[in-house]
């Protein structure tokens, strides 16, 4: 499928990073200002690590099997700061991670620390499993919340307190095969590029005879709420007690992406794809436009033909996937105190950001653009600033307990109205009547 926009090594995710950019193409700037820090209400008022010997596990989903080195260098340098405190690293494919993790804290043997996305973080927060770090975090001198991100941050909170800090972030583009444009005689995407403008050059970009496909975008949850945002929609009300996506917003969203390949003949269907997924097709040449994350660029290094990036197109507004990824300690841990020094390091330490941005192990969710100057002058893509300029306008997952029911109820009514077994409003109004079930 290419990836389904949970994040790779976790679609949610992440995946969060930096700071509000400028827009244009211009290298990013630091955030004007940041949310403050969560008010001291939690378990520890201030944190005091002890000198005697601690054993803090860590599980992770994101370092193995390509990262491992990355993280051991990360462990020791921390272990080289705290000589009392020894890291134990445990890894799961991301496949079987969550269900471990679930399966773990049913069991009370839960890891001291361990790697969240934003996808799975709310029900765990809300269910008491995570270390409350608000009033830890306050009572800490040497912490600053301007430290990362401020979405990113704010994204690992709930009820107004601190449960994770921002690990990792990760935010989708419109890639594009500039061989193909140049052959078309079609000008590359801009940033001011709508629907429309991406429709219009999709279409002249399609060779039918020769294989080649205008654009591929999934018509998935994923990409609906992100293109709801685009057309100025709401996923739910104002206060998350009822859904807004069957709204006309909502229905014009989810018919441009089916039209894609339904009306407008631009975007391969599944029976025309043959089996080939959507990363292999851009690979092949045979892909002109192609919406995808940013964890694609080692894979497309070397690539046959030059490619670049661009800002997806907006209708009413722009705006961008954001996926994070966070760190969190259980709320059993017998260490709190160590397990705050550990997360801090792993989110924010300059060992941390250095080994991200050189491995391309995903980017940390920093605010210090400073750090991310080599990883700007990495090519391919020429335009990697638009990674960080697609941060001003973010769509964030929408988030309820019962997450992995919402998204199927939705994926299967989008399934429907592709495949002309209902109309999009009615499978819409389906998809809401059932959601909104959930929510009571």
């Amino acid at each position: 499928m290419g990836i389904p926009f949970r994040r790779t090594a976790a679609t949610v995710a992440v995946a969060a990073l930096v700071a509000a950019c400028a827009s244009g193409g211009s290298t990013p700037t630091p955030p004007a200002s940041t949310p403050a820090s969560p008010a001291a209400s939690s378990q520890i008022a201030t944190p005091t690590p002890t000198a005697a010997p601690v054993t803090l596990t860590y599980f992770t989903f994101s370092a193995a099997p390509d990262h491992l080195t990355d993280l051991t260098n990360i462990v020791k340098a921390f272990e080289a700061k705290y000589p009392n405190i020894t890291i134990t690293v445990q890894t799961a494919a991301y496949a079987d991670y969550f269900t471990k993790l679930q399966t773990d804290f049913a069991a009370g043997s839960a890891p001291d620390t361990f790697e969240t996305d934003y996808g799975d973080f709310v029900g765990y927060a809300e269910a008491g499993s995570l270390l409350d770090l608000s009033g830890i975090s306050a009572g800490d001198s040497a912490f600053s919340a301007s430290t990362y991100y401020p979405k990113a941050y704010a994204a690992f909170q709930n009820s107004g307190k601190l449960f994770a800090l921002p690990e990792s972030f990760s935010d989708v583009l419109l890639f594009y095969n500039k061989d193909l444009f140049d052959k078309a005689g079609v000008a590359y995407p801009t940033a001011s590029w709508t629907w429309a403008d991406e429709l219009a050059a999709a279409k002249k970009l399609t060779n039918s005879a020769q294989g080649i496909w205008g654009i591929f975008q999934p018509v998935s949850f994923f990409e609906f709420f992100k293109v709801l945002d685009q057309n100025g929609g709401s996923f739910f009300n104002a206060d998350n007690t009822q859904v807004t996506f069957n709204s006309p917003a909502g229905v014009a969203a989810a018919q441009f992406l089916i039209d894609k390949a339904n009306k407008d003949h631009v975007m391969p269907t599944a029976a025309q794809m043959g089996g080939q997924d959507d990363t292999a097709l851009f690979k092949s040449g045979k892909l002109a436009m192609w919406v995808n994350g940013i964890w694609q660029f080692t894979g497309l290094a070397q690539a046959p033909f030059k490619w670049d990036v661009q800002l997806e197109p907006g209708n009413v507004q722009k705006a961008a996937h954001f996926f994070a990824n966070g760190v969190a300690a259980s709320a059993k841990t017998a260490h709190p105190t160590e397990a705050w020094e550990w997360l801090k390091f792993l989110s924010a330490s300059p060992d941390s950001v250095t080994a991200r941005v050189n491995s391309s192990w995903e980017l940390p969710a920093v605010s210090d653009q400073s750090l991310f100057s080599s990883y700007l002058t990495q090519t391919p893509p020429a335009s990697r600033a638009a990674v960080f300029d697609s941060l001003a306008n973010v769509a964030l997952q929408p988030i309820i307990a019962q997450e992995s029911q919402m998204q199927d109820i939705v994926n299967k009514a989008l399934q429907q109205a592709q495949l002309g077994q209902s109309t999009v409003q009615d499978a819409l109004n389906s998809a809401a009547q059932q959601v909104n079930a959930l929510l009571k």
